[in-house]
Parts: structure tokens; C-alpha cells; sequence
């Protein structure tokens, strides 16, 4: 895993599409119980160099139940976004999609090099329609996630246009939360 981890840091294959240069972030150990896979890194993470440095990975970090010490234990929880840099901004407001090179790249090479994984939690339209296919609509893709279950658990992605999705589905916070807590809980036991 180290080689490609340190392989996956220096890519800059992307670097001409990339408004504030190539800073790939990923968080990768061959003896991770839990991979998230997400969209990209948002500025903030760009800034800092940490995934989900921000108000999506408080959200997110509250979805899962865990502390900031779990999530980023490596050993625990590995992070391999879609789009390993931050791919700037929509005109109209919103990150743009990950680089479409990313993930096709890397995640082949990653993946295999995972011992010891027990759940891998597709977080975004992006990550559910790269792993899952695209048939489904995202929160048809949510709702029915214990058809993914055991190797995958589909999520909305945690931005703050979460917030007025999920008033609008209630059964996430009921229903999908807690199932999501039982699926983390079970992948980090012993």
C-alpha cells in the first residue's frame, strides 16, 4: 500500500485542469477496516492537506459516530475520493466534479492492496454511481442501501444542501443513520 500511496501523492496527471495546482489528498493503509470513497477535496482540505477539514466531515464524522481520533486513524478508516485534488469551482456555485482521469486511475491500483476491509461507504452521487452503476437515483440508491450491504453503504454527500434534503426524506435521520452507525460499529470490531 505505501508505494501506492506515495505514487497516488505525487500524481500530477491532472495539473493543467486544476485552478489551484495538484495537492492530492487521500488517506490510505493496507489494514483499513473502512473506506469511504467521496467526491473530491473542497478547499479547505486543499488548504490543509486533511480530507474532510471542514463542515461536510463534522457532518459526516456525526453520521458515522466517530471522533476525529477514529476517523483519521489510518489503520482504521482509509479515505480514496473520486478525484484525489480539488477540482475547483461551478460558475454558477458548488465544486466542479471530480477530474473523470482520477478515479479510473487510481482506485485499481489502491484497491487491491486493502487486507483487511470490511465496509467500503460510497459517499456522493459520484462514488454510488462509480461503484453501484447509475440506474438508480441517488436517494432511491440510499433508501434501499441494505441492498449494498455487505460490502457497500450509499450516502448523500454531507454538504449543507444535505440539511434540506434530508428534511425532505426524514427516514434518513430514522432510518439510514443508525443502520450506517451498526455497519461502522461492526467493520471497526475486533
Amino acid at each position: 500500500m505505501e508505494e501506492a500511496a506515495t505514487a497516488a501523492s505525487a500524481c500530477t496527471l491532472c495539473a493543467p485542469h486544476l485552478p489551484l495546482g495538484p495537492r492530492p489528498i487521500h488517506q490510505l493503509h493496507a489494514r483499513a477496516r473502512i473506506l469511504i470513497t467521496s467526491q473530491a477535496p473542497g478547499t479547505k482540505a486543499h488548504l490543509s492537506g486533511i480530507p474532510f477539514e471542514d463542515a461536510s466531515g463534522e457532518r459526516l464524522r456525526d453520521w458515522l459516530g466517530l471522533g476525529r481520533d477514529i476517523f483519521y486513524d489510518p489503520t482504521k478508516l482509509a479515505i480514496l475520493p473520486m478525484g484525489l485534488c480539488y477540482p475547483g469551482r461551478l460558475p454558477r456555485g458548488g465544486d466542479c466534479p471530480p477530474r473523470p482521469e482520477c478515479a479510473p486511475l487510481w482506485h485499481p491500483r489502491v484497491l487491491p492492496r486493502f487486507t483487511d476491509l470490511r465496509l467500503r461507504l460510497l459517499v456522493g452521487s459520484y462514488a454510488v454511481r462509480f461503484v453501484l452503476g447509475t440506474k438508480v437515483p441517488l436517494s432511491q440508491r440510499v433508501a434501499r442501501y441494505a441492498e449494498a450491504l455487505p460490502a457497500h453503504f450509499p450516502l448523500p454527500h454531507p454538504s449543507w444542501r444535505t440539511l434540506v434534503w434530508a428534511k425532505r426524506n426524514p427516514w434518513f435521520d430514522a432510518e439510514v443513520i443508525p443502520a450506517l452507525r451498526r455497519e461502522v460499529e461492526r467493520a471497526l470490531a475486533d
